[in-house]
């Protein structure tokens, strides 16, 4: 699996979260929402180190990752985040 970022999604994380160079953003299965790869599940995202990353990218000092628990989630698919077509709402793509 791979997961990228968009840097105005870089930017829209910073803002939003708060986050700054030497800090971790994880990407994790939640129950419930829904999601085109997994029925009954979608995504959370919270400020946090890893334990044992899966899959992790890092941009602008950022480390933006997803734990090895949760990698059955995307089901072979990659990851690839982006903002939406206003810059307004991060959008999840599973390519």
């Amino acid at each position: 699996m791979k997961l990228t970022i968009t840097k105005p999604a870089v930017d829209w994380y910073k803002n939003e979260m708060e986050i700054k160079s030497g800090d971790f953003v994880r990407f994790y299965v939640r129950l419930g929402g829904c999601s085109t790869v997994q029925s009954g599940f979608s995504l959370g995202v919270d400020k946090e180190q890893p334990k044992e990353s899966g899959v992790k990218v890092m941009d602008d000092g950022i480390t933006f990752y997803v734990e090895s628990e949760d990698m059955w989630y995307f089901d072979g698919h990659d990851l690839a985040i982006d903002l939406d077509k206003d810059g307004e709402t991060v959008v999840f793509k599973y390519e």
